[in-house]
């Protein structure tokens, strides 16, 4: 294993203003994670550390979501080069840049730690560069800055597209930004680059220029123009979620999940389907969400912060909120919805019911229209049904509550006090019936709009 040190440097202090937003741009979720997370994850995965995340002024929510990563602010917004050099004092007190340095942009989730694991062990060749530039074919090279290289394969130049020859224009080997430096010398070069140019900022790539006029080799490791898919407007968000979704529906699929429409899933980047769960169409997952082996996700449901165990069955078109936990062979049926619920082992909450603060019990069987009155206007209650017990339709659980094992409460029932196990419990209006009362009524009624 190399002990080489590996550090990483995340630009993320653009405004993103074409994404006409309130919030800086790498904060905008994709797969139910903002854009820097997933940046920060893949350079976490590749072995650097630390990461210096590169931020501007006043953006103090974006070092929250770093933490407890190191962050640099670049205090005026002077191009690429000048925003790495703004890493400068945070990575020496974390002991200087180390012997490579990965140079990733917040905007493009989609990177890999396997796409920057090549790029180091490029760096690590024998020729020794002092640059690595991540490269891709994109199907429109137009705007493109072009990368030359020799017969060999290596890095020569990059050619922006206004100052490249006919010829070069045809290249189809297009710069994706992201660098592997020597970090031994990363600050030489920085700080040798100028602004003489047409926007009168700090170039990073001027740092391959630099590097061959030291004599030193450069190179390019060639990645799929997916991964460099950059975020700089809703349009370009959108993409951006659609590609992770497709890459993470594969990954499902591929672990043994069964999609059955997969276009109409929806999933977060943290999402785990078991072996043999079964997923029906337009079902989507938020943050938060682990299926165990077996179970099944019905049609139109939406899951967050919630685990369910194998065997299991939610939905169709149910809601499963945080902290909602379904057990073994448990039954959470359409139109329920959960929060900060158990639903324990063969439990079942067929339909059109709220279970809020709550445990249903082993095997315990809920009727439709249900609802645990979990909130007061001032504080929650808990709602505890104890196992085996059963819960007549329309009935309202006002917490803080229990129902007892194996207790039955009769359906249109409002219970405001524990019912012990194995009573039967009913509170609601006794009926009263008037034989021919319906015919009274409705002459009475008659008579009154003849009169009118």
């Amino acid at each position: 294993m190399s002990n080489r040190r590996v550090s990483a440097v995340v630009l993320a202090a653009g405004l993103g203003t074409r994404m006409k937003s309130d919030h800086p741009k790498v904060l905008h979720p994709v797969a139910g994670r903002p854009l820097l997370a997933h940046v920060l994850d893949a350079a976490d995965a590749g072995g650097a550390d630390p990461v210096v995340t590169v931020t501007g002024p006043e953006m103090a929510a974006v070092q929250d979501l770093a933490a407890p990563r190191p962050c640099a602010v670049q205090h005026e917004r002077l191009g690429t080069a000048h925003a790495v050099a703004a890493a400068r004092d945070a990575l020496e007190s974390h002991g200087g840049p180390g012997d490579d340095v990965l140079v990733l942009f917040g905007d493009t989730p989609l990177i890999t730690p396997a796409t920057l694991e090549a790029m180091l062990a490029a760096r690590r060749g024998a020729d020794d560069p002092a640059v690595v530039v991540l490269g891709f074919r994109p199907a429109d090279p137009g705007r493109y800055g072009r990368l030359v290289t020799d017969a060999a394969g290596r890095l020569e130049r990059i050619v922006e597209v206004h100052d490249a020859t006919p010829e070069e224009t045809t290249i189809e080997l297009c710069n994706g930004g992201v660098m592997c430096v020597d970090g031994a010398v990363l600050f030489d070069l920085l700080d040798r680059v100028d602004n003489t140019n047409a926007k009168g900022e700090y170039y990073l790539t001027d740092l391959v220029a630099l590097a061959r006029g030291d004599g030193r080799a450069c190179a390019v490791v060639e990645g799929d123009a997916t991964e460099l898919q950059g975020v700089d407007s809703r349009a370009g968000l959108a993409a951006a979620e659609a590609a992770m979704q497709d890459r993470l529906r594969a990954a499902a699929m591929a672990g043994g999940a069964t999609l059955t429409a997969p276009e109409t899933v929806f999933l977060a980047r943290d999402t785990v389907l078991g072996r043999d769960t079964i997923v029906e169409p337009h079902v989507v997952f938020g943050p938060g969400v682990t299926v165990a082996d077996g179970a099944t996700v019905h049609a139109f449901s939406h899951l967050e912060g919630a685990h369910v165990e194998s065997g299991a069955a939610v939905g169709p078109y149910a809601r499963l909120r945080p902290g909602t936990r379904v057990e073994r062979d448990a039954r959470v049926g359409n139109f329920v919805e959960t929060k900060k619920a158990t639903i324990e082992a063969g439990a079942k909450v067929p339909h059109l019911t709220y279970a809020g603060d709550a445990t249903v019990g082993e095997k315990a069987n809920v009727g439709a229209g249900t609802i645990t009155c979990n909130y007061d206007g001032f504080n929650k209650g808990t709602t505890r049904i104890g196992a085996g017990a059963f819960i007549g339709s329309n009935t309202a659980l006002v917490a803080p509550v229990s129902v007892g094992d194996a207790a039955v409460v009769g359906a249109g029932s409002t219970i405001t006090s524990d019912v012990p196990a194995d009573a039967l419990a009913v509170a609601r209006g006794r009926q009263e019936t008037r034989e021919g009362g319906a015919a009274r009524l409705r002459a009475r009624k008659q008579a009154e709009r003849d009169k009118e």
